[in-house]
């Protein structure tokens, strides 16, 4: 990437608060996607379900933050492999708008709409 190196390393710095961020959430939301217990003398039918779904949706949540995760950390070795700003698949520099508007992006635009194919 044509980029100074202080712009890297603040991207560097802001990926890695990112990172930061994502596993703070992940540890204050453990309780959240524990199983639900099922005895019916403590809690209802009803409230039960509200239980299981409230955990469903805290299991999903989990999920799409470890897969952020993942990207953040590919992102902070890219560019400490000072491969940061090309795309993976082609080669080509990633538009400046693009990594922008998402910091981890490892493809070009071409590459992820299936024309560099």
């Amino acid at each position: 990437m044509t980029d100074a190196s202080p712009d890297l390393a603040a991207r560097r710095a802001a990926l890695v608060e990112r990172l930061e961020t994502l596993h703070a959430a992940s540890e204050t939301t453990a309780d959240n996607r524990r199983p639900v217990e099922l005895d019916q003398t403590s809690v209802g039918r009803l409230s039960r379900m509200d239980a299981m779904q409230g955990q469903a949706l805290a299991v999903a949540t989990e999920r799409r933050r470890h897969e952020e995760v993942r990207r953040v950390e590919a992102a902070i070795k890219r560019i400490d492999e000072g491969e940061y700003g090309y795309c993976i698949s082609c080669g080509e520099e990633i538009a400046a708008k693009r990594l922008s508007a998402d910091p981890t992006v490892a493809t070009c635009i071409a590459c992820a709409s299936g024309a560099g194919r």
